[in-house]
């Protein structure tokens, strides 16, 4: 108890606490140019699954674009990972956002003349895709280079993801007014043009490259490496195996949210915008909790019940049939997602070793972005034969039997971790703060 009242400050140092990652410059033009630029983002997927439907009114098609462009987070994120822990990452990034701009603009002038197609957009789905497996292990490794004292990196975690799911609140609500308003291209230009303010940031950015001297000079030696590194530490290899779980079976309901709002809400674009906004208000609140925290004291305990609420919110959702209630339960469902898909990326940065950040964060992002490319075609299959309900339902009940494995094997993590982070050198807290994440009562003299 004594933690979480420390975990609690006066509400006059609250906002200094949530926001203490700004401090430092690099990071603050870092979210500030993300932030413009992933309204955009989101502008574009909801616009672009709009688009989908609209042209063909499929909803296994919604999991074909979707599939495509998460596929290549799940084939070459591995590999991508070797490269961040030897590339220049901040230059790279420069690069992937550029690329990213590219391939907007031709997606706006492909929809503005008129002429796009399904296969056009598959193509382009998967070119982001390819973009964006180098793009994820490259950013989420470069925190760590933004962040001068390692005890605020999970806080830049946190803002970075409340940063992401501020623009999901405000990006759908602005490309379903728009959609009904001026089509979906407009939407895919301003996302074209919101690369220009990331892009400028990383510009501005005042970074010192230390090459790793341990970087792996085979790409194959450095993935068997980091593979080993991963799966041969038991609490890694826990909380990739729910974050692959979760995203597999459970994240991949965001692709039938344009059936959800036409044929079972009965509504159009803008019920589309409000409910991946009411998503974007639940994990906007929940990385604005973990940016809260002052240390990870907990987060093993939240990842578990964060996958609970999840898993609990989807079968709820699969049988709610009016708007106002199907808001509340998204709101559920996305607080649930982000506590649990943040507080295990905060884990793993907090326990890595530098010279395999690169690595790790490869294998997060396979887990969390591909295996959703699986989930998306799956649901959309699934959804098409036995129906969109009890696709939800099913994939809810799963990951509640997930989150409750996980939540048994916190007993065996809790004797693994103290020993590690001692000789590591991490800070206290961090240890103390896993080593107490188990929702069962620690033995005498523990």
């Amino acid at each position: 108890m004594a933690n979480e009242q420390n975990d609690n400050p006066p509400d006059s140092g609250r906002l200094k606490l949530i926001l203490r990652a700004l401090q430092y410059r690099n990071f603050r033009l870092f979210f500030i140019g993300q932030g413009i630029s992933l309204i955009g983002t989101w502008m574009q997927t909801i616009a672009l699954s709009w688009l989908v439907y609209r042209l063909t009114n499929s909803v296994f098609l919604l999991g074909v674009v979707g599939f495509a462009g998460q596929i290549p987070a799940f084939v070459i994120a591995p590999f991508t990972g070797v490269f961040a822990d030897r590339w220049n990452r901040h230059r790279a990034l420069v690069v992937t956002q550029s690329l990213s701009m590219v391939q907007a603009t031709t997606l706006a002038v492909l929809a503005l003349t008129g002429t796009i197609a399904v296969w056009q957009i598959i193509l382009l789905s998967f070119l982001i895709g390819l973009i964006n497996a180098f793009d994820t292990p490259v950013r989420q490794s470069f925190l760590s280079e933004m962040i001068d004292r390692r005890e605020d990196l999970g806080n830049a975690i946190a803002l970075n993801s409340s940063l992401f799911n501020g623009a999901r609140l405000i990006g759908p609500a602005i490309a379903g007014m728009m959609v009904a308003a001026v089509g979906e291209a407009t939407c895919f230009l301003l996302n074209a043009a919101s690369y220009i303010a990331v892009i400028a940031a990383l510009l501005r950015m005042r970074i010192t490259h230390h090459p790793n001297p341990s970087a792996p000079r085979s790409v194959l030696h450095g993935l068997r490496e980091g593979f080993r590194y991963a799966f041969g530490f038991e609490p890694i290899r826990d909380v990739l195996l729910l974050v692959a779980l979760v995203s597999l079976l459970g994240v991949g309901y965001t692709v039938l949210m344009p059936v959800y709002a036409s044929a079972i809400l009965h509504g159009d674009s803008h019920t589309y915008g409000f409910l991946m906004g009411a998503v974007g208000i639940g994990a906007l609140s929940g990385a604005l909790y973990l940016a809260s925290r002052r240390t990870v004291i907990g987060l093993g305990r939240w990842i578990a019940r964060a996958s609970l609420l999840f898993g609990a919110g989807l079968v709820a959702f699969s049988v709610a049939r009016v708007l106002w209630l199907s808001l509340i339960l998204l709101v559920i469902i996305g607080f649930g997602m982000m506590v649990q898909m943040a507080s295990s990326n905060t884990i793993l940065q907090t326990i890595v070793d530098d010279d395999k950040r690169g690595r790790i964060m490869s294998l997060y992002t396979m887990a969390f972005m591909g295996m959703m490319p699986f989930g998306s075609l799956m649901m959309g299959s699934l959804a098409s034969t036995v129906g969109v309900s009890e696709t939800l339902l099913l994939s809810g009940l799963i990951c509640i039997v997930a989150s409750l494995i996980f939540a048994r094997r916190l007993r065996v993590l809790r004797g693994l971790l103290h020993p590690i982070y001692a000789r590591m050198g991490i800070i206290p807290e961090v240890s103390t703060g896993i080593q107490s994440a188990t929702p069962f009562p620690s033995s005498p003299g523990s």
